[in-house]
């Protein structure tokens, strides 16, 4: 049987792409999907294997399911058309544009905790343990300073 004739059982194409059968009813609810019936099972062609295969491309990039499905609306007739390639390429530059901003806010941000991260490290090395007075010690004979008394050097409070 050549491998464009070949059928896929629910659990057997589930399988292959690491789906559980329920994601592969998902899709066809949401009409990305159609398979076809043959004994009263759900079985999947390789054009529902190709199409699975691209619906989990443009999840994994960040593609809404209303986005995919527009652009296999264009694809139903089996042959690629200019439409569909210029539809794709408008979707593929909106979420590169959308994720290159993303990654600018996330640069800023990264940024930003580190300049407080060195500020932290700042405040603590400025709490060195010399400065600080040893916790009560039950063992120790010689009375230490009280914290509050004037003239005795405050540290960070753990």
């Amino acid at each position: 049987m050549a491998e464009r004739d070949r059928v896929y059982g629910v659990t057997e194409l589930a399988a292959e792409f690491d789906l559980t059968p329920q994601a592969l009813r998902f899709y066809e609810e949401k009409g990305l999907l159609a398979p076809q019936r043959a004994g009263g099972r759900r079985v999947f062609t390789y054009r529902d294997r190709a199409r699975l295969k691209l619906i989990l491309k443009f999840r994994r990039v960040g593609f809404s399911l209303e986005q995919i499905a527009e652009y296999l609306a264009h694809y139903r007739s089996g042959r690629p058309s200019a439409g569909q390639y210029r539809d794709g390429l408008r979707k593929i530059r909106a979420r590169l544009t959308e994720l290159e901003r993303m990654q600018s806010e996330i640069a800023e941000v990264i940024g930003e905790l580190k300049a407080m991260e060195g500020d932290a490290e700042r405040r603590l090395a400025a709490c060195l343990p010399d400065a600080c007075l040893p916790d009560e010690d039950p063992k120790q004979t010689v009375p230490t300073q009280k914290r509050n008394e004037p003239g005795v050097k405050r540290c960070c409070a753990e």
